[in-house]
């Protein structure tokens, strides 16, 4: 619950909750100064969607996959989900209503600052002042200033700044505290700005400048991948740091060396990350995105690089050839603290032919808790190999992972003719006595795709090898032989071969973007292993176009 009963986890405030709610603390620690402007206000770049905005002139929230309307402002829905929360309460939702235009979006912009001030304005609450929640409402209240507040009238305006002040006054007690990962970037872009932004806060601007120039080698590993392993983190971390950039541009603020330098590896990671159809993978808690945005915050990033090769650091390869891009999880899962978003995965692989996805995970759910988490983040979920209806590392509901792989490996060649990945996870050690070791070759034409998967260890084991298609995939079983012919929406047939097991087509759901599952398929593989070395061969294999079509 979010109101009258329990909180949700993410908004435990620990032992000091007593004293941020008292009113001692709202008097003699967050008062001071209440600034009459802004000295500052940064760009904002990012677009908004219209459709999103309209809603929300018409009182729908619509946001982490909850939609909960509401004439008056539903701050602290009862059935509402902790992210839901974290988004109504974080009003990075403004630039929906701007993208609404006209005087309409501009005065519900107001009308919901207002009423949001109203109620915690003043007053602390463990859901509306969470540290990374308000950092995000800091930056937006601030970037979104010209839509909403600068022709404002003046009571509005001084509500507001005071809040502002007071807001921002309290993120310089509190951050970092106990945030992690992206979490506590945002906590220190919220900070930055106030203290930028807003006039005699810039000690606060030197601290969060410290820890910025402290977190971000720790935050963003040498191949420019983020510390959570995830494509969706790797987009939201690349945008605060350019926000953040933009706002010490703004204030004629020497940008930090370590801050230029994390834009600068972060960005070719991001593309590495990206499908022939211009969306994101789908690993570890990502959908596919909205490719403007991508291409926006790789425009604004203002950073060159073709996507590489590899990324150990983060554990994941890509193989191009021709037309085909393979994206391949090969590394170990984050570490406990900072895997809120990681799915038991290891080893699965996507696979697009141009524009076209043909091989995907399963995917994740806006809310990304409880059972929908459940579900796609199970190892089942993604195209790898499952032994015995077992998580290859233990999916915990509320977020992160409990037991998981202690050691993944990964070995890249060029051989001749295409490029080869062998890699091994150990995740099936402790719980059933196995290696899964998988070995992956793409021709150079990028139209011959052939597998290997090893289960080494112990006899007597059911397995299965997965490989989820995407729904505009068709299948086709084949009378006359052990294959499956799959057809791209283009025409494009690939055929299917499997050696070690018979292929099966079942059922299958791809929830790539949006809140509701698509149907699909998926085709398995299903053995038991025998002691010592158990092998599944598997190939595809380009077949031509299917003229008729």
């Amino acid at each position: 619950m979010a109101a009258g009963g329990s909180l949700h986890r993410r908004f435990q405030p620990g032992a000091r909750g007593s004293w941020y709610a008292s009113p001692v603390y709202g008097l003699m620690r967050l008062s001071g100064p209440a600034p009459q402007q802004l000295e500052v206000v940064p760009p904002d770049p990012w677009p908004g969607d219209a459709t999103t905005g309209q809603e929300l002139l018409n009182n729908i929230f619509r946001f982490a996959g909850q939609s909960i309307p509401g004439e008056l402002p539903p701050w602290l829905a009862a059935d509402a989900s902790a992210a839901w929360l974290a988004e109504m309460h974080g009003f990075d939702w403004l630039r929906h209503l701007r993208a609404t235009g006209g005087d309409a979006a501009r005065r519900q912009a107001r009308v919901l600052v207002s009423l949001w001030v109203d109620q915690f304005g003043k007053r602390w609450h463990p859901v509306a002042w969470a540290p990374d929640v308000a950092a995000a409402r800091v930056a937006a209240w601030i970037g979104q200033h010209d839509f909403f507040l600068a022709s404002a009238d003046d009571e509005l305006r001084a509500r507001v700044l005071d809040s502002l002040a007071r807001q921002v006054r309290h993120l310089g007690r509190v951050v970092p505290g106990r945030l992690k990962g992206e979490a506590l970037l945002l906590g220190l872009k919220g900070l930055t700005y106030g203290s930028l932004c807003l006039p005699g806060l810039m000690p606060l601007a030197e601290r969060a400048r410290s820890a910025l120039t402290q977190e971000l080698p720790r935050q963003v590993l040498p191949d420019g991948g983020h510390v959570e392993h995830s494509p969706a983190r790797q987009l939201a971390v690349l945008r605060h740091l350019i926000d953040l950039r933009g706002c010490y541009r703004a204030a004629r603020v020497e940008v930090p060396e370590p801050l230029q330098h994390a834009i600068d590896r972060m960005t070719p990671t991001l593309r590495f990350f990206r499908h022939g159809d211009g969306g994101l993978a789908l690993f570890n808690g990502s959908q596919e995105g909205e490719p403007v945005m991508l291409d926006t915050v790789l425009g604004q990033a203002d950073a060159r690089g073709r996507p590489l090769k590899s990324i150990p650091h983060v554990g994941f390869e890509r193989l191009t050839a021709g037309r085909t891009c393979i994206l391949l999880d090969a590394g170990v899962p984050p570490p406990p603290g900072l895997d809120t978003h990681a799915h038991a995965g290891s080893l699965s692989f996507e696979m697009s032919v141009g524009r076209e996805r043909l091989v995907v995970n399963c995917g994740s759910h806006p809310s990304d808790a409880g059972r929908w988490r459940t579900a796609l983040a199970a190892t089942a979920a993604h195209s790898t190999v499952t032994v015995a209806d077992t998580n290859s590392a233990a999916v915990l509901e509320e977020g992160g992972l409990g037991r998981r792989p202690r050691k993944v490996e990964a070995v890249r060649a060029d051989v001749p003719g295409g490029q080869l990945v062998d890699c091994a996870h150990d995740g099936y050690q402790e719980t059933h006595g196995l290696l899964h070791r998988r070995r992956l070759y793409l021709a150079e034409s990028g139209e011959d795709l052939r597998g290997e998967d090893t289960l080494e260890g112990a006899g007597g084991r059911d397995f299965a090898v997965r490989f989820h298609l995407h729904p505009g995939v068709q299948v086709a079983p084949l009378d006359h032989e052990p294959a499956v012919m799959l057809r791209l929406p283009s025409g494009h047939l690939w055929k299917v071969r499997a050696a070690g097991g018979d292929i099966d087509v079942m059922d299958s759901i791809y929830l790539g973007s949006g809140t509701e599952p698509r149907r699909s398929c998926q085709l398995v593989i299903r053995g038991v292993t025998q002691s010592g070395k158990t092998t599944v061969k598997w190939a595809f294999r380009r077949e031509g176009t299917d003229l008729e079509t």
